[in-house]
């Protein structure tokens, strides 16, 4: 990680996440965390229940400190990782738009739940109005997180984001629309409007349910 890069990054992947949370099952007893960054989500939530958490972790850092909170971590690509058992909840918290396949890579995790398993993942969406007027101005912005995080490689829609989850055998249920209007995190989010122009996450929550 390039030096000073951790301090912009840290505010959004370094803290627990009860936007995931909320939508995991309080009977959920074993938990595969894609992308668990330094395990806070998964020891927040090993807290609030009893339950096991397994992470995938690629960057060494963020895995050896994840691996203090969590159950066990994989220090390990998401697209090769091959973790042991099957789980009753798959968590992919922004980590989907770093990978070169994410429609293979959540069909083959998926296969490691049982029908009626939990999955939430969440996406930055690109129709967000901030893109137009980058792209307005000539330019595509690269920056340590967000929705242009200069790590992403692949985007979605809100459309592209429930046809990822589809394809991999899950029927999405809830869709959060997280908003962002001028200036993200701002007192002004809580006035825009509930429209794809003005969010800049979706946060979806899926019932495993392949086709018989």
């Amino acid at each position: 990680m390039r030096p000073g890069e951790r301090d912009a990054r840290a505010a959004a992947y370094e803290r627990s996440r009860p936007e995931i949370l909320q939508h995991v099952p309080r009977t959920a007893r074993r938990v595969l965390d894609l992308g668990c960054a330094t395990g806070t989500t998964g020891a927040a939530l090993k807290q609030r229940q009893e339950v096991e958490v397994v992470g995938v972790e690629l960057e060494p850092e963020y895995a050896r400190e994840a691996a203090t909170r969590l159950d066990h971590v994989l220090t390990a690509d998401a697209e090769t990782a091959e973790p042991d058992g099957r789980f009753d909840v798959l968590i992919a918290a922004d980590i989907l738009e770093h990978l070169k396949d994410p429609w293979t890579t959540l069909r083959r995790y998926a296969q490691l739940l049982d029908p009626g398993a939990t999955v939430v993942v969440s996406l930055p969406n690109v129709g967000h109005w901030s893109t137009y007027a980058h792209l307005a101005r000539g330019s595509w912005p690269r920056k340590p997180e967000g929705i242009f995080d200069a790590t992403h490689l692949r985007w979605f829609t809100r459309k592209d984001a429930l046809d990822l989850l589809t394809q991999a055998g899950c029927t999405p249920h809830t869709v959060v629309s997280r908003r962002w209007l001028l200036t993200r995190g701002s007192r002004l989010d809580r006035f825009a409007p509930p429209l794809p122009l003005f969010t800049f996450q979706h946060v979806i929550a899926a019932i495993y349910a392949p086709a018989a």
